[in-house]
């Protein structure tokens, strides 16, 4: 245990001595402060946590070592300067600590400028902290006036370190409790249900170190009476009695004339039973959605459909079937993505209108769907039980827009034909063969894109990657579009897979490549990634292309990032290799995209070591609630960050996924949720 009044010090050392020498030479300097010792890399986060220090020394020769506990410093406490203490000191060893985030370099042996550059640091700190405290004071005094003065019933929460400290009755009342005696001293997750804990945990972390904003948190709360409550959460850091907290506000629902219209609206629209839409609800809301053009991935219909209903009918009863229906829709309710649209459009049938990244996003959440059903018991009345599979339908829709009923009506085919098979499967379009006029399709496309590439007909979009440990460079991920003869935008999910069955990527390839370079060249981005396919992996001519256009774009290699898919890579190893030897030869940096969807990751970065692994997008579908798919992406971030790759989670969509991410380690983000694609630039 710290003396009384003693200032925290956390000393990161594999020996005893340096905490010994730093303990002795600043206390005889002084300074009453108290060493806490981290034996190692491992146990510094956990060390970080539990002693609070206001100041880090980093006894580490290592440079990696060092900016590895640097970067765990980042995630546990942002706000504590680091001192990295060396045998020797040189200019290279001050530039080298800085840039890895150390604020100064001392050695053991010269004890006054250790002393002085301590006490400068703790003095900052306080200086620093003194700031906060009172900023985040006159911020509480306005909110807590601002909420007198409007008479609002927000129900409030103060939490220290995952314990709740202080509630309001609006909270009491809101998760029903009648004293708060029952919830102070509690520790928060207690009042939530399972599902929700990790992004809790995650969104947390995030707002006692200030670096969660405007994010409105969707979490389950568990009632004193058994029953749930879907609640959107906002978070805030504060201080609470002068010590660190995160407030955390639910917004109260006023009901006035125009919300109690809107709640009977709803009531009208939605099925009480499931919670998805009424069929006339559903028609008429998907129908205007799939009408709109879509801005980018791809729209789909999928209909699920409960396998062997007559069989369970006989056994059970029509009245357990209904049953079991109500529950398998309440199951599809609580898989649904945000923007998902659903509803029960026969009596046996559910229809969901998806917008996913890609086909294979769209393919892991349904396949998770039929998982989740098939290990879920349900009930059927008040004595039976039923276990049951299900069988899904999926047609894609137009990203101009089109007419949903022939959409539904081919998915609902496909459904039966998935049950037809055996059930508890998906049948695609590409797999049950009813489009004879596919080649023909393939031609059309690439007399289309042949003539955008003519005419100058394609552009790029960019979509920003956001950081989850600090302000960092920004980062941009390049997708190309193509225009129509109209003008109208065309998705890549259209006409990228006919590029490829047509040789035309290596094409669309170059003119991304020279797009991209023509814009860092203007803009100077810090790096910008791009795709590469197989096409221009066996391309000869690639290095001495690339070579002409550095020199004519006049463009510094650094700045872009060729990526490459973990498949394709897994599959062409040999092609892989030697294009990632070519790119980086030239200065250009080389990542992994869909980081997880082969069977084994780590051998691929032991074959293609890469600066960025970025985490397949398939497996955000689902990841605030499922902890299978949660222990998978942390291995993952834990293989990545010992080949020393840097992680970015694709197609990131929505605030629990973005939270639960946070605490399983990742860097970077990138996907709607982060910002949609924007236009960066129209021509080479």
């Amino acid at each position: 245990m710290a003396d009384n009044g003693a200032i925290p010090l956390l000393v990161l050392s594999r020996q005893q001595d340096p905490v010994e020498i730093i303990n002795s030479t600043l206390r005889n300097a002084g300074q009453p402060v108290h060493c806490a010792w981290a034996r190692d890399i491992a146990g510094f986060g956990e060390a970080l946590a539990q002693s609070a220090p206001q100041l880090i020394f980093v006894c580490i020769a290592d440079y990696d070592e060092a900016r590895t506990a640097l970067e765990i410093r980042d995630r546990y406490a942002t706000h504590v300067p680091a001192i990295l203490v060396r045998e020797a000191i040189t200019e290279s060893d001050l530039a080298r600590a800085i840039d890895i985030g150390a604020l100064d370099v001392v050695t053991l042996a010269a004890g006054a400028r250790l002393q002085a550059v301590a006490a400068r640091e703790l003095r900052s700190a306080r200086l620093d902290g003194a700031l906060a405290g009172t900023l985040a004071s006159a911020k509480q005094y306005r909110d807590q006036m601002k909420a007198f003065m409007s008479g609002s019933a927000d129900a409030i929460a103060h939490v220290q370190e995952g314990i709740v400290v202080d509630v309001n009755p609006a909270w009491l009342e809101l998760f029903g409790y009648q004293d708060a005696g029952a919830v102070l001293g509690q520790p928060l997750m207690d009042l939530f249900d399972q599902r929700s804990h990790a992004s809790l945990k995650g969104a947390l972390i995030a707002a006692a170190q200030g670096r969660w904003n405007d994010h409105s948190l969707s979490s389950i709360v568990s009632l004193p009476d058994g029953k749930e409550l879907t609640v959107d959460i906002e978070f805030e850091r504060f201080e609470f009695e002068g010590e660190p907290a995160v407030r955390l506000r639910i917004a109260s629902q006023k009901r006035d004339l125009r919300s109690l219209t809107a709640q009977l609206d709803e009531a009208l629209r939605y099925d009480a039973s499931t919670g998805l839409l009424k069929r006339s609800a559903f028609h008429e809301q998907a129908a205007a959605q799939a009408a709109q053009p879509l801005k980018a991935g791809l729209r789909a219909v999928v209909t699920f459909e409960a396998d062997k209903l007559a069989a369970l009918g006989a056994e059970l009863g029509p009245l357990a079937v209904e049953d079991v229906m109500d529950e398998l829709g309440k199951l599809l309710c609580s898989l649904l993505q945000p923007d998902d649209i659903a509803g029960r459009v026969t009596g046996q049938c559910f229809a969901v209108l998806a917008e996913r990244g890609n086909a294979r996003d769209l393919e892991t959440w349904v396949a998770r769907v039929l998982q989740q059903v098939a290990e879920h018991v349900f009930n059927s009345g008040e004595q039976h039980s039923a276990s049951i599979t299900c069988s899904a339908g999926c047609a894609p829709l137009s990203s101009q827009g089109e007419e949903l009923r022939a959409a539904l009506e081919y998915s609902l085919s496909a459904c039966r034909a998935a049950a037809a098979s055996g059930g508890n499967r998906l049948v695609r379009p590409d797999a049950s063969g009813v489009d004879p006029a596919a080649a023909d399709a393939d031609r059309t496309w690439a007399g289309q894109i042949k003539a955008a590439l003519m005419a100058n007909r394609f552009r790029l979009v960019q979509q920003p990657i956001a950081s989850l440990v600090g302000e960092g460079e920004p980062m941009i991920d390049l997708v190309v579009r193509m225009l129509d003869e109209k003008g109208n935008e065309v998705l890549p999910s259209e006409f990228l897979a006919a590029a490829e069955r047509t040789d035309l990527m290596k094409n669309i390839d170059r003119w991304v490549i020279g797009a991209a370079m023509s814009f860092c060249a203007a803009r100077k981005p810090h790096r910008v990634f791009v795709r590469v396919s197989h096409d221009s992996m066996r391309d000869q001519t690639l290095g001495t292309w690339l070579l002409q256009q550095v020199k004519a774009s006049g463009v510094e290699p650094a700045r872009i990032v060729f990526e490459l898919g973990e498949e394709l890579a897994t599959r062409h190893l040999k092609d892989a290799r030697e294009l990632r030897a070519l790119v980086t030869h030239l200065g250009f940096g080389f990542a992994i995209e869909n980081f997880g969807a082969s069977r084994d990751s780590a051998q691929i970065l032991r074959h293609l070591p890469s600066s960025f692994a970025k985490i397949d997008g398939a497996l955000m579908q689902g990841l605030a609630t499922d902890r299978r798919l949660q222990d998978t992406v942390k291995s993952l971030v834990d293989t990545a960050r010992a080949a020393k790759a840097t992680t970015i989670a694709e197609r990131v969509e929505d605030a629990n996924t973005m939270a639960v991410l946070w605490q399983l380690g990742v860097e970077f983000v990138q996907g709607y949720f982060v910002s949609s694609p924007e236009e960066v630039v129209l021509s080479a």
